[in-house]
């Protein structure tokens, strides 16, 4: 399955950096006003369900654009085609493909994919992460002052009068600095790897942060949500190592 997983999702990465150059005005549709979707984003979790369905007919899917798909299944494939659709339609690298499996509810794998940076993060349980063909892990970073975030604004693209500005205001000057790339499955890969500190954001769903969220874990970092429990993305999520979530999670609550 890990082999399977890994050809899996460079091959979608090669649809997505080949159509993103040919990408047209005409080819995007929207959810709502800030929402986008493009006709790439359903092609790639086309092809990337055939796929699966032809290996494992009888695993179960969740998809972003599909839906769930059988799930009666012990296995649960949960895919995010293009993470950060509105970089790729935007002709900017920082989107992603994300693919986390499923057994009997617990994360086995998990799979993010940067195609225009040639970044693959891969986790398996109880075992190393591996950026490419190198092992990875979180920072040791134990003061705000020294750490560099990131967040995302989806609260914004729904318009939601709860939303993640008074966060950003409070957290944003205790920080060294603090990053925004649109893709939280990018985020959470690099606080894996320790490019980030932390991250945090509200109004996820679990297609955008089941394999990132796996592969901070796996990676030696904790998340949690907004109250510092378990109930993420569905009350905010929050990813960090272990020596300053508490200290973050103070700005939640």
């Amino acid at each position: 399955m890990k082999t399977f997983l890994k050809n899996l999702i460079l091959q979608a990465g090669e649809i997505c950096k080949k159509e993103q150059k040919l990408l047209k005005p005409s080819d995007v549709d929207f959810k709502d006003k800030k929402d986008l979707v493009t006709v790439i984003d359903r092609k790639v979790e086309d092809f990337i369900i055939k796929q699966i369905i032809k290996k494992y007919p009888l695993h179960g899917i969740f998809g972003e654009e599909t839906g769930k798909i059988n799930l009666s299944s012990d296995y649960l494939w949960i895919i995010d085609p293009i993470d950060g659709t509105t970089s790729f339609f935007h002709q900017q690298p920082f989107y992603s493909i994300s693919i986390a499996v499923q057994y009997q509810g617990q994360t086995i794998y998990g799979a993010v994919l940067a195609p225009r940076m040639d970044e693959l993060f891969f986790a398996e349980k109880n075992n190393k992460v591996f950026l490419n063909d190198l092992p990875i892990c979180v920072t040791q970073t134990d003061k705000l002052i020294n750490c560099v975030m990131a967040t995302g604004f989806a609260c914004l693209r729904s318009n939601l009068s709860d939303n993640n500005l008074k966060y950003f205001n409070k957290i944003a000057p205790q920080l060294r600095d603090i990053r925004r790339y649109g893709s939280a499955a990018i985020d959470l890969c690099y606080v894996a790897c320790g490019r980030f500190d932390g991250f945090w954001e509200m109004n996820l769903n679990l297609y955008d942060i089941a394999a990132g969220a796996f592969i901070v874990e796996q990676a030696g970092g904790v998340v949690c949500d907004f109250n510092g429990n378990s109930n993420f993305p569905d009350r905010g999520i929050i990813a960090s190592n272990k020596n300053i979530q508490k200290d973050l999670l103070d700005n939640f609550n």
